[in-house]
C-alpha cells in the first residue's frame, strides 16, 4: 500500500521530507541523475531493497512527480524510468546531501563500497 498525500503541513521541510525521505527515495533519484534506468537496473543497484519495497518508492515518486515511468508495449514487458522536470530540481539538493554522507562516514571511520576511504 502507497503512503496517501497529505492536505496540509506543518513546515516546508516535513513536506520534502516526505517526498524524499523514503527508506530508497532518495538513492532512487540519486541514481536518476543525468540517466534512465530499467527497473532491473535500479534493482541491481538498490540490491538490498526488496522488489516490493522498490516498486513501493518508485510509484511514491511517479504519484508525487518526481520521476517518470515509460513502459513500452515489448514482450517481456520494458519499464524505464528517469527524472521529470520537478525531479531535476532535487538533484542540487541531493548531491550536497551525498557529500554530507562522505564527510560523516569518512569523519567516523565508515566504510562504504562508493566511496574511496584511503585519501
Amino acid at each position: 500500500m502507497t503512503k496517501q498525500i497529505k492536505t496540509e503541513y506543518k513546515c516546508p521541510l516535513e513536506v520534502t521530507m516526505d517526498i524524499i525521505g523514503g527508506k530508497y527515495k532518495g538513492v532512487i533519484i540519486g541514481h536518476l541523475i543525468d540517466k534512465t534506468l530499467r527497473y532491473n537496473e535500479l534493482q541491481k543497484l538498490i540490491s538490498h531493497a526488496t522488489p516490493k519495497m522498490l516498486i513501493q518508492q518508485l510509484k511514491e515518486l511517479e504519484r508525487d512527480g518526481i520521476v517518470q515511468r515509460k513502459l513500452y508495449p515489448v514482450v517481456p514487458p520494458k519499464t524505464e524510468y528517469s527524472l521529470t522536470e520537478l525531479g531535476k530540481t532535487l538533484i542540487p539538493a541531493i548531491i550536497e546531501l551525498n557529500r554530507w554522507g562522505i564527510s560523516y562516514l569518512k569523519d567516523n571511520g565508515i566504510a562504504c563500497a562508493y566511496i574511496d576511504n584511503s585519501e
